[in-house]
């Protein structure tokens, strides 16, 4: 997975060559990526989805991230980004199922990691559907979904703890149910700008249902 090669750009999204992903986040190359947040709503109530990523992941493992995401290889349209909710979380959707919230700059900084990406983020509306999880194990452990309004608490009103509840695959194989709370540090740290967008674009695709 390191090895393979990534489409690079430089700051204005002009392609400028390709890298491998080790490469890319060791030298901070921009390049590009799928999100596709799943949300649904019950009522006057509206949700959004983060999976919990698998402890043996080598970036922010046991955090709390986007539904589904990954890079766009060096050969991949956007529109292949989907094949990462097949993979990931067993879901069998198509492209048209999607809505666009267009493309974010998001970067995520560690030591010796440095990740800037262009990401072409997707809501999908799940109400209603009969959704069943199949987690790939490498890259996916839980499943948990928040409340709308908690989520703007948290990521734009700084509010450090947050009601959650769904459930994770302990490693003996058997779902845990949880319906506790989750506090800032358990979420990836995706920028503030990054947040703002998802929640603005959230805002607006629920209130095009009333």
């Amino acid at each position: 997975m390191e090895s393979e090669q990534l489409k690079i750009f430089d700051e204005r999204g002009r392609h400028i060559g390709k890298a491998s992903r080790s490469d890319v986040h060791k030298n901070g190359y921009w390049h590009e990526t799928f999100h596709c947040w799943f949300i649904s709503k019950k009522g006057d109530k509206e949700y959004i989805y983060f999976q919990q990523r698998s402890s043996g992941k080598k970036d922010f493992p046991d955090l709390l991230d986007i539904t589904a995401a990954g890079h766009l290889t060096f050969e991949e349209s956007v529109q292949d980004g989907v094949r990462e909710i097949r993979e990931e979380l067993g879901i069998p959707v198509t492209f048209t199922d999607l809505v666009s919230i267009g493309i974010i700059k998001d970067q995520l900084q560690k030591q010796g990691f440095n990740d800037n990406e262009f990401s072409h983020v997707y809501l999908y509306d799940i109400t209603g559907l009969d959704i069943s999880f199949h987690f790939q194990k490498e890259e996916v452990s839980g499943m948990f979904r928040v409340a709308s309004a908690d989520f703007y608490k948290m990521f734009l009103e700084n509010e450090q703890e947050i009601p959650v509840n769904g459930y994770y695959i302990n490693q003996q194989g058997e779902e845990i149910k949880v319906d506790g709370h989750a506090i800032k540090s358990s979420f990836v740290p995706h920028g503030k700008e990054y947040y703002h967008m998802v929640s603005g674009a959230l805002k607006k695709y629920f209130s095009s249902l009333n």
